[in-house]
């Protein structure tokens, strides 16, 4: 179990260190890292992120409210 932990935490720093060693002097001379697509898919997620924490919220609300013993219940 070990060498499987071991090699998995080797990846990680290996695309950690090409991570390092390509986008970030790509983005200090400007580049974009994504296209205009991908720019619009990160927008997408955000929103839809948002909305379902949102709904997770009403919902949380909805059900706290009907537990027994806590404030609000009926």
């Amino acid at each position: 179990m070990l060498p499987l932990v071991l090699g998995l935490l080797f990846c990680l720093v290996l695309a950690v260190v090409v991570l390092g060693l390509v986008a970030v002097p790509a983005r200090r001379e400007g580049k974009d890292l994504l296209t205009e697509r991908g720019e619009r898919v990160v927008v997408r997620v955000k929103d839809q992120a948002d909305a379902a924490k949102g709904r997770a919220g009403q919902a949380g609300h909805r059900a706290g409210a009907l537990v027994p013993g806590r404030k609000g219940a009926a």
